[in-house]
């Protein structure tokens, strides 16, 4: 009777695992991005999270489409809420995570997209000029290879919390237990990195 029972059991096991679908969550994250526009190139859901203090760090974080023939190379980004701006990668180098300056910028393929996000690509704010808080907006302008820029008008929303203990090599930037150094001379980060969404004006 027991050998019965198990492989009843078995049986029944087995039919719940096949049954799981895998394609959904498939098609959910194909769902999930946007087409580009065709001949024009896109910027979406941008957004920062509020840093309390001045002269610290931030980060900006988009999704850039290309809706154009060719690629394109998003080459340099400013603004006037910090001192410093520059693109920036995190990278898990066997475990431990590394924030990479990208002085060659991010390569947007033709017909596709690149998400700047949380442990990825991102635009590093460095020395903010004041406060961000909750509520409050910055302008981010985003530079192409092709001539083109966008200035982003971008709120400051609560966010949840970012991945610490990063570290950086030369050229790279070590943040420790909510803080960063930037090469020569040292700037603080608040607890995490800090996203951005906005408007996109060519």
């Amino acid at each position: 009777i027991v050998p019965i029972f198990l492989l009843l059991a078995f049986a029944l096991l087995a039919g719940a695992c096949t049954a799981l679908p895998g394609a959904p969550m498939t098609e959910q994250m194909a769902e999930a991005m946007p087409e580009p526009v065709p001949d024009e190139i896109t910027i979406m859901d941008a957004r920062s999270r509020p840093s309390p203090m001045a002269a610290g760090n931030g980060a900006a974080y988009m999704l850039v489409l290309n809706g154009l023939t060719e690629d394109v190379q998003l080459v340099s980004a400013s603004s006037p809420a910090a001192g410093v701006v520059e693109l920036h990668e995190t990278i898990d180098d066997n475990g431990v995570m590394r924030m990479v300056p990208q002085p060659d910028g991010f390569t947007v393929p033709a017909g596709g997209a690149v998400e700047l996000k949380p442990g990825g690509k991102h635009v590093m704010l460095i020395d903010l000029v004041a406060p961000l808080e909750t509520g409050g907006e910055i302008e981010l302008t985003l530079n192409f290879d092709n001539g083109q820029s966008f200035t982003l008008t971008v709120p400051v929303v609560q966010m949840d919390g970012m991945p610490m203990n990063m570290e950086m090599g030369e050229g790279e930037t070590e943040m420790g237990e909510g803080e960063m150094e930037m090469g020569e001379g040292e700037t603080e980060m608040g607890e995490g990195e800090m996203e951005m969404a906005a408007t996109a004006t060519p």
